[in-house]
């Protein structure tokens, strides 16, 4: 096996959302193992870059700076990663998501009313003190099981926090083309997270059919949740479309317990081949 520094992860997610890593305790795991580089993608925020650049400066890791934005499209859930966000874009990217994460708030408050209504005792304030970052349904899965309620984030989603439950009823999320259009505006590189976790092969070809032409740039074929036969299908349809692979662990820490940094559940492995395809892409802008 070629050393780790020959590889990279590029989606990883911190305090600053839903992770339980700092994003400079990111970049020392990343040392640590010897990874190339890596991208912090917390979800709709860039608020820990700052840190985990400085904190990437010195380290020996690629710093990759990026955002994951949840989008809606069709009615669905489609999740797109910006990588190479730019400083002074950063306000840009906070202006475009306030709006969501104000009705996110309001989301996340009916559905912990709506769970204290069924007989569970959660404390929204005290969820928003222990995460740090930005409150979503992991996170207060998270806290169900600190509190005993629950023996896994997944249990939790499970029981109480899927849409199928009917506690949680999800805000009105920012229309994915329009996300890819702003990505590609402030000149960064705009892929489409995991996505046979939202997709199958026929919505996939049809969104491609659909985002290709206003501006993705690629898309995760490397995912740890991901079949062999997944991987080679994305890999396949990516060519077909002209579009670049990428890949990360999507990487939470505690809160995803079963994932490790830059090898997933062990056999993730994204080439620094994958960054550097990237890169390119993002100079062309």
């Amino acid at each position: 096996m070629p050393p780790m520094e020959n590889y990279c992860d590029l989606h990883v997610h911190s305090t600053c959302s839903d992770g339980t890593l700092s994003p400079a305790e990111l970049v020392s795991l990343a040392a640590e193992l010897g990874l190339g580089a890596v991208a912090l993608c917390d979800h709709n925020t860039v608020a820990g870059l700052p840190e985990f650049l400085a904190a990437a400066a010195d380290s020996g890791v690629e710093g990759v700076p990026g955002i994951e934005f949840s989008t809606e499209y069709r009615g669905g859930e489609l999740h797109i990663l910006a990588l190479f966000v730019q400083p002074r874009d950063y306000p840009a990217v906070t202006d475009r998501v306030a709006q969501m994460l104000r009705r996110k708030e309001q989301s996340n408050l009916a559905l912990v009313e709506k769970l204290n209504e069924a007989g569970l005792s959660l404390d929204y304030a005290a969820i928003q003190r222990n995460a740090g970052g930005t409150v979503n349904r992991a996170v207060i899965a998270a806290e169900m099981v600190r509190l005993g309620y629950c023996t896994s984030v997944k249990e939790a989603f499970s029981k109480w926090l899927s849409e199928e439950r009917g506690l949680f009823h999800p805000p009105k999320r920012l229309d994915a083309l329009d996300t890819i259009r702003f990505i590609k505006s402030i000149g960064a590189v705009a892929v489409l997270a995991h996505p046979f976790l939202n997709l199958d092969e026929a919505g996939l070809r049809e969104f491609l059919r659909q985002a290709v032409p206003v501006g993705l740039d690629g898309m995760e074929a490397l995912y740890p949740k991901f079949s062999g036969e997944q991987t080679r299908l994305a890999r396949q349809i990516a060519e077909e479309f002209g579009i670049l692979i990428s890949g990360g662990s999507d990487f939470h820490g505690a809160n995803k317990p079963d994932i490790q940094l830059g090898s997933g559940r062990g056999e993730l492995r994204v080439p620094m081949s994958c960054l550097d395809a990237l890169r390119r892409q993002s100079k062309k802008f």
